[in-house]
Order: C-alpha cells, then sequence, then structure tokens
C-alpha cells in the first residue's frame, strides 16, 4: 500500500527511536522477548506517547505512521543477537482499525523484508485504554489472531474490560499490572487477586508476564505464584543499545538458582511423565487422524507452534466422529485443514518443569475438567502429565503426609521437622524457629489420667493450628513438645514473634478449664514429683525459646540450630514470661 506522510511526521520518525526491554522466563532467567518501546518523543515537541498518537490520530494518519514504526522496531530488532529465537512485543493503538487506510497483510510484508519468523512477533493491545466502539478491541484482536499472530494483552487488571476480555478474545498473553505486584510480598490481598489471575489464565492456556517487576522479593513472590514471565526495572531498563540484549541476564540466574538451592521435590513426576511427541499446529488434518488411528491408546495430542511452544489439546473424543467414518474423514481433510486443527484445540494448564510439585497439583486441582498439565523447559513443550499421573501422585503425596502425622494430634511429625530444618539450613532466607514445651505435664498427666493429658496436648494442637497463619509450619516433635517456624522477612519479623507471644498466653488461659475448681482457685495442684516427695506443681503453661536467622547467617546446619535450642529452652522455662528469644547473626 501507498503510504505517504506529510513532512513533519516523516522528519519526527527520524528522530523518534525504538528501545527494547528484556521479558524474561521466570524459572530459567533466559530471555523470552523484549518489548519495543518509543523513545525521543519529547524531543519532538510531545509530553506523552499517549500525546503523539493523539496528535497523529487527529491527523488521519495513525495507521500510516504505525507500519513506519513497526519498519523501524523490525530493522533495529533483527540487529539483537540471537533474535530468531525470541519474540518482538509490539504495541498496537487501539484505534487503528478505523483508519481509512487499513488494509490486510502489510505487517508480513514488512516480516517478509527483514527475515522474521511470524512466530516471533506479538502484538500488544493495552486494556488502559476505553475504546470509542466497545467492539473495537475485539475487532482488532479478531483481525490480528486471525492473520496468526501472537496477542498479548497488556496493563491486564486495570482496564475496562477486566474477565471479559479474557473469554472473549481468548489472547496468547496477559501482562499483570504492576499496580498489582508493588510490594506484592507484603500485601497479601495482591497476592490472593495476582495468583486468581494468574492461575485462570494458566487454565486456559494463557501465559502470564509480570509487569514493572523491581525488587528480587517481587520476582520470587510472582515465580511462586504461578507467573511464566517477568519484565521490569529488576532485570533491565529499557535500551535504546539492542547489543546491550543478553540471552541470559546472569544477576537474575543468580537469584532464582540461590532460591532453589536445597529445595528438593520428592516426588519423582519424571517417572509419570509422558514424552509423547507433540503434533505441529500446521500439521495436515490426514496427519491428526493417522496419529488417532496408529496410537488406539491415546486420548490426546500435544499441539505446538513452530517454536515448540505448546498451543494446547487436541482430545480424541472432539473429532471421533471424523476419524471413524469416511465421510467425516474426508470432510475434515478437505475442509480448510489448519483452520479446523485451531478450533477444535483446547487450553491445558502448562508449568515450567523446575517448578514445585505442589504448584502443578493446585493448577491441577482449580479445573474439574482438566485431563493434565503440559510441562516446559524454558517454555519449550516437555512432556506431559495426565489427570491419571497427577491423582497417583496426590495420593502418594497424601500417605507419605498420613504417615509422618502424629496419630494424636495430626500434626507433622519429626521426619517433616528434620525436612523443615535441611531447608533452612540449605538455602539463606530468614525464618523465626520456635520449640515449644508444655510445662507441668507430667505433674497434670500423673493427678487427672492419661486421657485428659491427651486433651491438654489436642487443645495445644488446636491453637498453633488456628491462631498462627497457613505461612507457618506447625508440627509435634512428640510428648508435650512441639515446634513452629516461618519464613519471614525482616519487616514482618516482629508480627510473626507477636503471634507466637499470643500463643503462650492464650494455652495457659485456656488450660485453666481442664482443672477442678478447686485447683483453679489455688493455682496449683498437688503430686508426686520425680523423687516421690509431695509438691506443689503451677497449672499447664508453655515455653517458648524462639530462634531467629537471618538470611546472612552462615553457620545454619541442624546440629548448631539443636544445641542452641537445648540450652535456650531452659532459660526459657526459668523467664517470668515462658519466654526466650535469641537471634543467630
Amino acid at each position: 500500500m501507498k503510504n505517504n506522510l506529510p513532512k513533519k511526521w516523516i522528519q519526527n520518525l527520524k528522530v523518534l527511536d525504538v528501545a527494547f526491554q528484556p521479558i524474561l522466563n521466570i524459572q530459567t532467567g533466559k530471555i523470552f522477548g523484549v518489548e519495543a518501546l518509543l523513545r525521543n518523543y519529547k524531543e519532538v515537541g510531545f509530553d506523552s506517547i499517549f500525546e503523539l498518537f493523539d496528535e497523529v490520530y487527529k491527523d488521519n494518519l495513525l495507521y500510516s505512521f504505525d507500519l513506519k514504526l513497526r519498519k523501524k522496531a523490525f530493522k533495529k530488532f533483527i540487529t539483537i543477537d540471537g533474535y530468531e529465537n525470541i519474540k518482538l512485543f509490539y504495541n498496537l493503538d487501539n484505534r487503528l482499525l478505523e483508519m481509512p487506510n487499513f488494509s490486510n497483510g502489510n505487517t508480513n510484508r514488512l516480516l517478509d523484508r527483514y527475515g522474521i519468523d511470524q512466530n516471533s512477533i506479538c502484538f500488544e493491545i493495552s486494556e488502559r485504554h476505553e475504546f470509542s466502539n466497545s467492539s473495537r478491541m475485539e475487532e482488532i484482536l479478531a483481525h490480528y489472531k486471525e492473520e496468526k499472530f501472537c496477542i498479548a494483552i497488556d496493563d491486564f487488571g486495570v482496564g475496562y474490560s477486566g474477565y471479559k476480555l479474557l473469554y472473549e478474545c481468548k489472547p496468547n498473553i496477559i501482562k499483570i499490572d504492576r499496580f498489582f505486584l508493588a510490594n506484592i510480598q507484603k500485601d497479601i490481598n495482591k497476592k490472593i487477586m495476582t495468583r486468581s489471575i494468574t492461575h485462570l489464565a494458566i487454565q486456559l492456556g494463557i501465559k502470564v508476564v509480570a509487569e514493572g517487576v523491581e525488587t528480587k522479593e517481587e520476582l520470587l513472590t510472582c515465580r511462586d505464584i504461578g507467573c511464566h514471565l517477568v519484565q521490569g526495572y529488576l532485570i533491565q531498563k529499557p535500551t535504546t543499545d539492542a547489543q546491550k540484549i543478553q540471552n541470559e541476564y546472569s544477576h537474575i540466574t543468580d537469584i532464582l538458582d540461590y532460591e532453589k538451592r536445597g529445595v528438593k521435590n520428592d516426588c519423582n513426576f519424571e517417572a509419570y511423565l509422558d514424552k509423547k511427541s507433540p503434533l505441529s499446529i500446521h500439521s495436515d488434518m490426514t496427519l491428526i487422524i493417522e496419529y488417532f488411528q496408529k496410537n488406539p491408546q491415546t486420548e490426546i495430542a500435544i499441539i505446538v507452534n513452530s517454536n515448540n511452544e505448546p498451543m494446547g489439546i487436541l482430545q480424541e473424543n472432539r473429532i471421533k466422529e471424523f476419524i471413524y467414518s469416511p465421510y467425516g474423514r474426508s470432510l475434515m481433510i478437505n475442509n480448510g485443514t489448519k483452520t479446523k486443527l485451531k478450533n477444535l484445540l483446547q487450553p491445558c494448564g502448562i508449568a515450567e518443569v523446575n517448578c514445585d510439585m505442589s504448584k502443578i497439583i493446585e493448577l491441577f486441582s482449580n479445573s474439574p475438567e482438566s485431563v493434565g498439565i503440559i510441562l516446559t523447559n524454558n517454555s519449550k513443550y516437555y512432556g506431559f502429565l495426565s489427570a491419571r499421573a497427577i491423582i497417583t501422585i496426590m495420593n502418594e503425596e497424601n500417605l507419605i503426609h498420613a504417615r509422618e502425622q502424629n496419630p494424636l494430634t495430626k500434626l507433622p511429625g519429626n521426619c517433616m521437622i528434620e525436612k523443615y530444618l535441611t531447608g533452612v539450613s540449605l538455602n539463606q532466607k530468614s525464618y523465626i524457629l520456635c520449640y515449644l514445651d508444655l510445662d507441668n505435664f507430667k505433674a497434670f498427666n500423673d493427678v487427672y489420667g492419661f486421657r485428659n493429658g491427651d486433651r491438654a496436648l489436642q487443645l495445644f494442637a488446636d491453637i498453633l493450628r488456628k491462631n498462627l497463619s497457613g505461612e507457618f509450619f506447625k508440627a509435634h516433635i512428640g510428648g508435650d513438645d512441639f515446634f513452629a517456624a516461618v519464613e519471614c522477612k525482616e519487616e514482618n519479623q516482629e508480627e510473626h514473634t507477636e503471634s507466637l507471644f499470643k500463643i503462650v498466653q492464650k494455652f495457659s488461659d485456656d488450660a485453666r478449664e481442664l482443672y477442678s475448681n478447686e485447683d483453679k482457685e489455688r493455682g496449683c495442684i498437688v503430686s508426686n514429683d520425680r523423687e516421690g516427695n509431695k509438691k506443689e506443681f503451677s497449672l499447664l503453661s508453655v515455653s517458648a525459646s524462639m530462634l531467629v536467622v537471618r538470611s546472612q547467617t552462615e553457620k545454619r546446619d541442624i546440629e548448631t540450630l539443636n544445641e542452641i535450642f537445648s540450652s535456650q529452652k531452659k532459660v526459657a522455662k526459668q523467664e517470668s514470661s515462658h519466654i526466650s528469644l535469641s537471634c543467630m547473626l
């Protein structure tokens, strides 16, 4: 098409430049793509990018101008080392379709000119800006999806359409707005909302980018929630120098590797993984039919694009009527193969192969209709965990958990405590560890009997469960000894220690109800001590020995931790508050 622009805008284009900001795989720290961002708009007289595009729009030149910008971005993109293996995220103005000269095929012609694969382009459309026509967004998305481009929704969650957009437009990628991610590690509401958005997107087969990440804590929280990709100043600020875009960012891989150190997945899901070969989205329908006919035990086929990235699954029962009749096969083969296959795809949950098994189970459990989870390695197809395999893993996890529970209190026992402390000793995170010992329990047990002794232990276990948040690990060492621990940040250390202080007081208050009125009024019971002499014993209480392990603490092996607890619990019993608190430097 002819693309004649007035001299003013041709001059402006010479001044305007394109910057790139990397988007990384949040599990590996390797580059997934770059976002193209416009720079030097102030040099041509505009206070913002939005103001510039508004001016072009008013001049009725938006599409012509945008094509020139695409050319500029594509030309610079191919100067990035290894550009063939990454995606270019390019922002589209929502008003392009309103231009009288809008036409099909122009982007593909530019891609051909610069030797860029179509799968390397992802068009971003922002949800932040309202459309003059409510159907405009669906229309522009439909146009570029029909031309088989990857589509991303930018600023998801702060715009006008919300979840309706996911349902109607079915994008390939969503970018969660910085608003939800700023200090997410401290804000439980942001964490809940981001987790909800992420898990819904995953069930729909949509990748999630955590956008605007600026701190290590935000990065790790987004990774733990399940986001696939990450972008932000923590990785790299936008740069106009394409040579500064790296294949891997060592400061990010160092953070990710350090956090993974010592974390072991007890369930070897490799043993359950089906590494069946995937089928290409460009496969002839004849090949699809043959695949199911030659593999009668196979109920699904994994469909990938030319970059080996999963696009969804094809279930055999969706095309059964076509496979098993000559007329159906003929109709399917001759009636637009590629369109047919794409229309038959179903979304499937996707997780990176090195993520924790608990995340896979959580992802699977969120969708009652799920037939399994696709596993990827650096966003490339790796294998498939079927529903049956995941349920088997879940049952085994439950059996392991049940075997290691204390039968009386139903809290994890010594094996789980040892496993937790091993994790503490192997990484450099901060923790609060707490050894809890019931005071005067033997005397109570002797006077009131074993059944009431069990009631006291169950009472304390219930107090732990109900009064310590889900972040805490709560366990029963055995007898009248318990253990609680929590991974913490410096800013919430005081909050967590306060929770443990309250446990100590609550048990002392609640345990009084286990005594007779006479003993409650007296404030003690009379029983024999270990030498058989009559002695007064105070009412039940609990001593808490708390130990803060800081991230910079080097010597944190299990033997050292146990030695500290051994000496510290004697101090706690002598304190009037029944609490001792120390910190490892």
